[in-house]
Parts: C-alpha cells; sequence; structure tokens
C-alpha cells in the first residue's frame, strides 16, 4: 500500500505542476483581451465543450454565475439543432477543446462568426482551427497526460477548469464583487444564511411571543412563558416599550431566596432582569448569535426591540443555532 500511496501522491504532483506550468506560458496579452471581453460583456456568457471538455465547462459557467457573471453551458451537438438560439450579439463564447479540431466545435464556428459575438478559446493547440477563429487565445496545452498511458485526459482537462476558475475569479475581482453580493447568489450555504438572514426571519412575534407588565403576577409570568415555549417572557409597558426579560432561571433563582409567604406580592417588575441586552430585526442573525455567545455568560434569548426601544419580539439561540448559522 506504500508503493501505491507513493504513486498517488506522484499523479497528484503531476496534476500539480501541469497547472504551474501553464501559468508560466500562459501569454499575458491573450489573457488581458479575454478578461476585457469577460469584464464588458452585457448579456451572458456561454461556454462550450465536447467529451470531458463539456464537464469542465459546464463546471466554469457554474462557477461564473456563482461569482458575478452570467454564464450557461452550450452543448455544440445541440447548438446545431436549435438551441444556438440562445446565442444574443451581445454574448462571449468561450471554446473548451484540447485539440481544437474536434468536429462539433468546428461545425459551430460559422454560425459563432456570422453572429458577430467574441470568442475565447482554451485549447491545447495554439495552432488549431479553433485557435486561429478566436479573439482571445490561452494556451492550456500539456505536456503529458496524468494518465499513465497518456490517453485519458486528466492533466489537460485540470488545466482548462483552472483557467476558467482564474478568468471567472478575476473578473467577479475587476468587476468588484462583494462578500454581501457573492452570499446572494449562496442563500442556502452557511456563507449565505451569515450575510443575509436577519434577526427578522427567525425572531418571535405577535402570538408567538407573550409579554407581560411590569405589575403582572409571577403567576402570570410562569403562565406567560408557558404558553410561549421560549423559556422566557419580555416585560413591556403599557406604551410598549422594553422595561425588561424574565427567564426559567430568573424564576428559579426567585423561588430559592424568596420566602414561599410572599409569593402573592411578588410581580414581573421584581422578576425581572432590567436593561437586558437587546438585538433590533434588521441585525444580521449572525452578529446577534455572536453577541450571545461571545460573553462570558450566554445568553439563550435575546428581547428584540425597533430604533425607539419598543418590544417586537425575542430571539432565541436554539432558532439560531437550527438556522445553520
Amino acid at each position: 500500500m506504500e508503493n501505491h500511496a507513493s504513486k498517488f501522491s506522484e499523479l497528484l504532483a503531476h496534476e500539480a505542476a501541469a497547472i504551474t506550468c501553464a501559468a508560466e506560458h500562459l501569454q499575458s496579452a491573450e489573457i488581458e483581451r479575454a478578461l476585457t471581453l469577460l469584464a464588458a460583456c452585457e448579456s451572458k456568457v456561454i461556454i462550450t465543450g465536447i467529451g470531458k471538455s463539456a464537464f469542465i465547462a459546464r463546471k466554469i459557467a457554474a462557477t461564473m454565475t456563482s461569482t458575478g457573471t452570467r454564464a450557461v453551458f452550450l452543448h455544440p451537438s445541440d447548438a446545431l439543432h436549435g438551441d444556438i438560439g440562445i446565442l444574443h450579439s451581445s454574448d462571449v463564447v468561450v471554446i473548451l477543446s484540447n485539440s481544437g479540431e474536434t468536429d462539433e466545435i468546428l461545425g459551430m464556428l460559422p454560425y459563432l462568426k456570422n453572429r458577430g459575438v467574441p470568442l475565447i478559446a482554451i485549447v491545447g493547440n495554439v495552432n488549431s482551427t479553433v485557435a486561429r477563429n478566436a479573439d482571445a487565445v490561452l494556451d492550456a496545452s500539456v505536456d503529458k497526460e496524468t494518465c499513465p498511458f497518456n490517453l485519458a485526459p486528466t492533466a489537460s482537462t485540470t488545466v482548462a477548469l483552472a483557467i476558467g476558475d482564474a478568468l471567472a475569479l478575476t473578473v467577479m475581482q475587476i468587476k468588484g464583487l462583494t462578500p454581501e453580493d457573492f452570499a446572494l447568489n449562496h442563500p442556502a450555504g452557511r456563507l449565505g444564511k451569515r450575510l443575509t438572514l436577519k434577526v427578522s426571519d427567525l425572531m418571535r412575534k405577535g402570538d408567538d411571543n407573550p409579554s407581560v407588565l411590569p405589575s403582572a403576577s409571577w403567576l402570570e409570568v410562569v403562565s406567560a412563558i408557558t404558553s410561549g415555549g421560549l423559556g422566557a417572557v419580555n416585560v413591556v409597558t403599557d406604551a410598549g416599550m422594553l422595561a425588561g426579560i424574565i427567564t426559567d432561571g430568573d424564576l428559579r433563582r426567585a423561588v430559592q431566596k424568596i420566602n414561599p409567604m410572599e409569593f402573592g406580592t411578588l410581580s414581573a417588575e421584581g422578576l425581572m432582569t432590567r436593561n437586558p441586552i437587546t438585538t433590533t430585526p434588521d441585525e444580521l442573525a449572525y452578529a446577534a448569535l455572536q453577541l450571545m455567545e461571545n460573553r462570558p455568560s450566554q445568553i439563550s434569548v435575546l428581547p428584540v426591540v425597533d430604533v425607539d426601544r419598543r418590544s417586537v419580539g425575542l430571539l432565541r439561540l436554539h432558532d439560531l443555532v437550527r438556522s445553520g448559522l
């Protein structure tokens, strides 16, 4: 197994070396032309390839789309049977072909040229027909495939993918895409949630968030906490202003300290934590999570107030964690 592991590492190193070599022999002028075409594209980028290059083209299209450049994959065979209708004169076409002489790709060329769309070629042969017809040519050639028989597309597809990723990410920087912009395209991912999900999306409000007046008896407090099922209740004045919060822990501590004979006189005002830490509906949920966790003693619930400190809801740590933040 040790010999197998050594061979495995050797193959990985070969693919890495192929990318390094590509970075060294790519022409700066061609890179600049390709980047200028992509960054200035007012419509969409159409990426095409056949065979293994088709899989790489799909991945590059997905990467571009997720990083702020609209891109779609177009299969050459489908293009010649009607799907070329997706092409607009304001588009940019990226062609992936190791040989640059694939029949299906060559069959598309006249129609692409007739429509006057800019062509970017990512090819393994810079003297090929595809390269000669392109406005920008990116050299994705490799000395040898990683395949022991030098047959299966391996190093060549890895280099093509790396070039496509580099194009997508450089254009992303040219366009000034921010982490917030990126998150809008990834709402289900953890990053997307942390940059887009707000307290208002997770807080309990209305009937799901019962509150009590400062004058409420301790039995009313217990009833409100029980009916809400949140482990806490906001104490709110007649004017709707937050006066404090009472948690299950506050009740337990009160029971331990107070003479049972005094329960009849105990009110919410005497049980509550005054001036509690709060959050607002427009605050990012992740910021609220940090507020609750990054402290000597964690907070399990946060009152939610508006700009005038009116009580509008309650946020639970449990709901934040369950959201996947």
